[in-house]
C-alpha cells in the first residue's frame, strides 16, 4: 500500500512526539531505587552564589564540577535564611512552615524562653522534622544512607552511619553510630576533640578537616548510597568578617579543599558511579549596624525592667540574624498590638519589611494559630543591618561606623542571600544551567535522580540537569 508524503510526515511527527513523551517520561517517572551508585551532598554553611563568578575567589574544584557538569545561577533559600531551617528544606523540599524546623530558635510562650534548634541539643530529628527527608525516602526504599554533621538529624533512625552536628562531647558521641566512632579511633580521626574544636576561636578549620576525614572514611569503607556533608567554617568567618572580605576568600579556598578531598576519595571508590552536588543553606550580606528592637520595644512600655531585670513583658523579640521574630503574649491586647508595632517598626531604620501574618504563607512560614513556636510579627533587614537581642542603652539602632560582619535569615530575595548550587557526575547532564531555582527543589531533584517518588513537597525535580 502506497503511503502519501503528508501521511508519512503525519506518522513521523506522531512517533517523534510518542518518542520525546517516552524519553520524558524516563526522567519524571520514579524508577527504580539506584542501588548501583553513590550520591554525596555536601552543603557549605553560607557560602553565597556570587562566589562561583567572582574572580577573587579561589575554588577550582568546585567551579570544575560546574563546568563538567550543572550550576545554577543561585538558589533562592527558605526564610528565615538560617541554618536550620534551609538545611531542613534542602533535605526535606519543603518550605520551614511545613517542615517544622521555624528557626534557629523559638520563644516558648509557656515557659517564657528561648529554646534552641541550634545545634540540636534537646530534639531528636523525628520530634521537630514533620515530613519525609531525602534520607528517609531511600532508607524506606532498602538504601543506605549516612550523613556527616548535618543539622535536625539528631538520632534520626534511618540513617545506617551518622554523627550529629552537636556541640558537646557527650551528646556528640551519645547520638553518632558506636561502630563508626570505633573506626575512626582506628583510623586516628579524633571525633574526641569535637567539644574543644567547637569552643576554639578558629575551630571550624579543625572541624571540617575532620568532618571532610569523616566522609571519606564512610564513602571508602561503607559505599552509601547518599551520604549528605556540612561543612562549616565559611559561615564562622563571614559572620566574623563579612561577605567577600579577605578572610571570606580564604575560606572559599579552604572549604573547595574539602570537597576536592571528598570528590576524590569517592571517584576513587567507585569511579562512574558518583553524583555530587555542592550546595549552601544560604548566603551573607554584611553589616556593620545592629536594630535592637526590644529597646523599641522598652520604649513602648511593652517590656518593664527594673534595673536590668525584666519585671514584665507583654512582647519579646527573638533574633534570627538578620530577621527577628516578634512573639505577642499579651493575648487580650493581640490584634492592637500587632497593629501598633507594624506601624511602629516600618519607621525604624534599617528595616527592609515588615511581614505580617496574613504574607507569612508567601515566605513559607507558619502562623501562631497552627503552630505556636511561631512568631506573630516577622521583620528583615536591609543589607548594612542585622538585628540584635541586646537590650541595654537607649538606641533602637547603633550608629554608623560599626566594624564589619556578616549576617543572614533576612529576607532570601536578597541578592547575596542566594545559595549555592552545582552538580557532576552519573545522571547530570554536562554543561546544563538552570534558572529560579529554589532550595524547595534540592530534595526533588536528588529523589529523581535516586528513583525515589518525592511527593507533596513545594519544590520541583529540575529535569533540566538529569541525563534522560
Amino acid at each position: 500500500m502506497m503511503v502519501s508524503r503528508a501521511s508519512a510526515l503525519s506518522v513521523g511527527l506522531m512517533c517523534a512526539v510518542i518518542f520525546a513523551l517516552n524519553a520524558d517520561a524516563q526522567v519524571k517517572q520514579p524508577l527504580a531505587p539506584a542501588s548501583e551508585r553513590i550520591v554525596v551532598i555536601i552543603s557549605v554553611d553560607g557560602l553565597s552564589a556570587c562566589y562561583l563568578d567572582d574572580p577573587k575567589a579561589d575554588i577550582p574544584t568546585i567551579r570544575r564540577l560546574a563546568l563538567e557538569g550543572a550550576r545554577a545561577d543561585g538558589m533562592k533559600c527558605a526564610m528565615p535564611s538560617v541554618t536550620w531551617p534551609t538545611h531542613t528544606t534542602l533535605a526535606t523540599g519543603v518550605h520551614p512552615g511545613k517542615h517544622g524546623v521555624i528557626g534557629n530558635s523559638y520563644w516558648d510562650r509557656e515557659e517564657g524562653k528561648s529554646v534552641a534548634f541550634i545545634p540540636d541539643p534537646l530534639f531528636d530529628k523525628d520530634e521537630i522534622v514533620k515530613v519525609p527527608t531525602i534520607y528517609d525516602l531511600a532508607s524506606r526504599a532498602g538504601l543506605k544512607t549516612a550523613a556527616i554533621c548535618w543539622p535536625a538529624s539528631r538520632n534520626a533512625k534511618t540513617l545506617d552511619w551518622t554523627v550529629p552536628d552537636i556541640f558537646p562531647n557527650d551528646l556528640f558521641q551519645k547520638y553518632s553510630t558506636p561502630s563508626l566512632l570505633a573506626e575512626f579511633r582506628e583510623e586516628n580521626i579524633p571525633f574526641d576533640m569535637q567539644e574543644t574544636w567547637c569552643k576554639a576561636p578558629v575551630g571550624g578549620v579543625a572541624r571540617d578537616w575532620m568532618y571532610s576525614r569523616m566522609a571519606c572514611h564512610v564513602i571508602r569503607k561503607h559505599r552509601p548510597n547518599l551520604l549528605m556533608l556540612h561543612l562549616v567554617e565559611s559561615d564562622h568567618v563571614q559572620h566574623a568578617y563579612g561577605l567577600q572580605s579577605p578572610e571570606a576568600y580564604w575560606v572559599c579556598s579552604h572549604s573547595d579543599d574539602r570537597i576536592r578531598d571528598v570528590w576524590e576519595a569517592a571517584t576513587a571508590a567507585l569511579p562512574g558511579r558518583v553524583t555530587f552536588f555542592v550546595v549552601s543553606d544560604h548566603g551573607f550580606m554584611s553589616y556593620t549596624r545592629e536594630i535592637k528592637p526590644n529597646i523599641k520595644l522598652k520604649q513602648s512600655g511593652l517590656i518593664k525592667m527594673n534595673g536590668t531585670k525584666i519585671v514584665s513583658r507583654q512582647v519579646t523579640a527573638l533574633g534570627q540574624g538578620g530577621s527577628t521574630f516578634i512573639y505577642v503574649l499579651d493575648k487580650e491586647h493581640r490584634s492592637e498590638i500587632l497593629a501598633k508595632l507594624a506601624a511602629e517598626f516600618r519607621d525604624v531604620e534599617g528595616v527592609d519589611l515588615v511581614i505580617e501574618e496574613k504574607d507569612f504563607a508567601k515566605f513559607g512560614m507558619i502562623t501562631a494559630d497552627k503552630d505556636p513556636r511561631m512568631a506573630d510579627l516577622v521583620l528583615s533587614a536591609k543589607p548594612g543591618f542585622s538585628f540584635s537581642d541586646n537590650m541595654t542603652g537607649d538606641a533602637v539602632v547603633t550608629p554608623p561606623g560599626g566594624p564589619v560582619r556578616g549576617s543572614h535569615g533576612c529576607d532570601p530575595a536578597q541578592p547575596t542571600l542566594r545559595s549555592m548550587f552545582v552538580a557532576w557526575g552519573a545522571g547530570i547532564k554536562a554543561g546544563s544551567r538552570v534558572t529560579g531555582m529554589n532550595s524547595t527543589d534540592m530534595a526533588p531533584t536528588v529523589a529523581r535522580l535516586m528513583g525515589l517518588d518525592m511527593a507533596d513537597v513545594d519544590g520541583k525535580a529540575r529535569d533540566e540537569i538529569l541525563v534522560k
